[in-house]
């Protein structure tokens, strides 16, 4: 930054006194510029830096937004493909409460019903369905939900439940709604 100019050797204080006064004011002349040209270099850094916070801030901000949608748009068709699979189902029971209306014996309308049931057990149960199996286990509060205790018919039965107002399901091994049952005490 500092140059220094070659002269040739000065003959005179005067001379002498001169090339230090013109070499002091170059110096500072040329530290003026550099100072401020080191200043706006940290302000073009800075610039820098705060635009790529912005950018990045949006870029998250952006992100953010999208991934809450897709978890929306996800959560409203998480049901669609059990949904689909049912429809055929539906179906059979508007087919059914058709044939009912000019139906004049039970027994068929009932085996319709028993068919449409078994086909709608299928699906759910392709669907990681399973029933729960209660009558006759001992109580568990994980499992069941006591609705009311009645004297054991017999010693064995104990603590144990006798019948089963609503069933218990699982879903691919985990309980999906607990099975009502009356215990005995």
């Amino acid at each position: 930054m500092l140059k220094k100019k070659k002269t040739e050797s000065p003959e005179t204080t005067t001379e002498i006194n001169d090339t230090i006064d013109n070499e002091s004011t170059e110096t500072t002349q040329n530290t003026t510029p550099a100072e401020k040209s080191a200043e706006d270099l940290l302000k073009e850094e800075l610039s820098l830096a705060n635009d790529k916070y912005l950018r990045l801030y949006a870029e998250f901000d952006n992100f953010r937004r999208r991934t809450i949608k897709e978890r929306e748009d996800a959560r409203k068709m998480e049901g669609r493909e059990v949904i689909s699979d049912l429809l055929p189902v539906l179906d059979d029971f508007e087919r059914a409460l058709k044939a009912t209306e000019n139906a004049t014996e039970v027994a068929p309308v009932r085996e319709g019903v028993i068919l449409i049931q078994n086909k709608l057990k299928n699906t759910l149960s392709q669907k990681g369905l399973k029933p729960m199996e209660a009558i006759g286990q001992p109580f568990d509060a994980d499992l069941h939900e006591a609705i009311t205790n009645i004297p054991a018919p017999s010693d064995d039965l104990k603590g144990k439940v006798i019948d089963e107002m609503e069933k218990g399901y699982y879903l691919n091994d985990k309980v999906i709604r607990f099975a009502k049952v009356i215990v005995g005490a």
